[in-house]
């Protein structure tokens, strides 16, 4: 990973262990992974995820997303989850949909989605686009910090 602050730099690995860890269905390593997410800035995990399910959902769609395009995302990703780690929650999922997607409900309140579920969309979506974690995560990172220094009108 290329020189960056000391959290960036651990969300990344950490996403790419989980990312790792979820393609081989290891309850255990994905646990930790996961563990290691969460006991970072939560804001900024959720900012690169957020990123880069974004980045792999306008790859995969140039044309425009459709609504049965996201409802095949979260209905892919959660049957794949529960294959194997069967305690997640479906909410989660939307959550990391429609706020990646820019289109939460703003009004309401809400607990940020626990990394897990951003990470298990991501390897789907990965999967979809026969992409590597690594490249997904350089570009979100890449995508926030031009963003962060960009003038605003």
């Amino acid at each position: 990973m290329p020189e960056w602050p000391p959290t960036v730099r651990a969300i990344a690995v950490a996403t790419d262990e989980a990312v790792i860890a979820a393609r081989a269905r290891s309850v255990e390593g994905f646990a930790d992974a996961v563990l290691t997410l969460s006991s970072e800035d939560a804001a900024q995990v959720g900012s690169i995820h957020a990123e880069m399910v974004r980045s792999l959902l306008e790859e995969l769609h140039p044309d425009g997303l459709t609504g049965e395009d996201v409802q095949d995302v979260l209905s892919l990703t959660v049957r794949s989850a529960a294959e194997w780690n069967p305690n997640l929650d479906v909410p989660g999922f939307v959550e990391v949909l429609t706020g990646a997607l820019g289109v939460a409900d703003t009004e309401e309140v809400r607990p940020r989605p626990r990394p897990e579920h951003a990470v298990l969309i991501i390897v789907n979506l990965l999967a979809r686009r026969k992409g590597s974690a690594e490249v997904y995560i350089r570009r979100a990172v890449a995508e926030i910090q031009r963003a962060q220094t960009m003038e605003m009108p």
